[in-house]
């Protein structure tokens, strides 16, 4: 009996929600438009972060040493960092014939360079040690090390500063993201509210004669209400559904401009990876948008 009345309730607001014609599009229409500002958001937001992860686990830093500083001196230095295994991964040793080989074979054999490096008659470049961190977050540490250590004289260079500078960038970026997303989504995730509580009161007030016959029949205020709460629910649920949709379609426009740049592949495999995890979360807001805006709307237009 129970399930019976239930079925007749959620039947009644898929009618409500067939009956609003236009004002159901508009309806589910904003709640979409919502639902896609915060869902894109998030994966935005998520995409920055691990760019940035991405780009400190590629980074080292290089120490250039001073033209004058002996092979064998570097290679003691080599060892000494080598010891800092909590700190530090792995130290590479590049003399100047390695870096001189590995920068010609960079430019492509580039005649004007390979011209230009004869002419100057010697190797313009620096023997080098290359350090990587076992942690991003060790880099600043070893850096500060570095420049205070008994060899600080034998270094002419060291490469951190300018990577440290585009990681605070795209951190900036990535809080600057973060912070207008959570604006528009609050601003549209209200605005979602607001209309679908009126798309439901337009409803509740077309049926007000309705209420009444059936009160005078018996029917208690629940079997009256669930049906607009239903209402709520197809509008969360069809949003969450268009939503899924439209974030496939940037997915599928943004991937070939994020490839390699997440350890995902790309934009595209990170919606696939957390596909069910992205429809769950969309479907319970979705979901409890509209029976939150329901819920309001029936305790403010449907007295006992």
């Amino acid at each position: 009996m129970k399930i019976l009345k239930l079925w007749r309730t959620f039947k009644e607001g898929m009618l409500n929600f067939k009956r609003n014609g236009w004002l159901s599009f508009a309806t589910v229409s904003i709640l979409t438009l919502s639902l896609f500002i915060v869902s894109l958001s998030a994966l935005l937001g998520l995409t920055t972060h691990l760019v940035l992860q991405n780009m400190k686990e590629k980074v080292t830093v290089s120490v250039s040493f001073n033209p004058d500083v002996k092979e064998e001196r570097i290679l003691e230095i080599k060892d000494e960092l080598s010891k800092y295994t909590k700190e530090i991964s792995s130290v590479q040793y590049i003399s100047r014939d390695k870096a001189l080989e590995d920068f010609i074979a960079q430019s492509g054999n580039d005649p004007v360079i390979t011209q230009a490096i004869e002419e100057i008659g010697e190797n313009p470049l620096l023997a080098s040690l290359v350090i990587k961190a076992v942690t991003p977050e060790n880099y600043p540490l070893i850096v500060d090390q570095i420049e205070s250590s008994t060899f600080q004289n034998d270094i002419s260079r060291i490469n951190y500063e300018r990577n440290k500078k585009i990681f605070e960038r795209l951190e900036k970026i990535n809080t600057a993201t973060r912070k207008a997303g959570l604006f528009l989504g609050t601003m549209f995730i209200f605005i979602a509210i607001l209309i679908t509580f009126n798309t439901i009161r337009i409803t509740i007030y077309s049926h007000r004669q309705e209420f009444e016959i059936m009160r005078l029949v018996g029917a208690s205020n629940l079997y009256v209400r669930t049906p607009y709460v239903f209402e709520g629910v197809l509008y969360g649920l069809s949003a969450a559904i268009f939503t899924m949709l439209f974030l496939f379609g940037i997915a599928y426009y943004i991937a070939p401009l994020t490839q390699g740049a997440i350890p995902q592949g790309n934009f595209m495999n990170l919606y696939l990876n957390n596909f069910f995890i992205i429809l769950g979360s969309l479907i319970f807001l979705g979901i409890f948008l509209g029976v939150l805006s329901s819920i309001l709307a029936i305790k403010r237009y449907l007295k006992a």
